[in-house]
């Protein structure tokens, strides 16, 4: 097992840092929309979806 281990480190340190990464995008995402931040970046004055996306209050 070790062996194994020690001959795909490279590999194993590179989907680790693309886990990280992938993770650290979905949180940004998740905190966006939670603060009511568009994912689209044009905002929701013209947009005929906006109902869809952000909960009437």
């Amino acid at each position: 097992m070790l062996s194994w281990i020690s001959e795909n480190i490279a590999t194993i340190v590179l989907c680790a840092a693309l886990i990280a990464v992938v993770a650290a995008i979905v949180a940004n995402l998740i905190k966006n929309q939670k603060k009511g931040k568009s994912s689209c970046g044009c905002g929701c004055a013209n947009c005929a979806m906006s109902n869809s996306c952000h909960a009437k209050k």
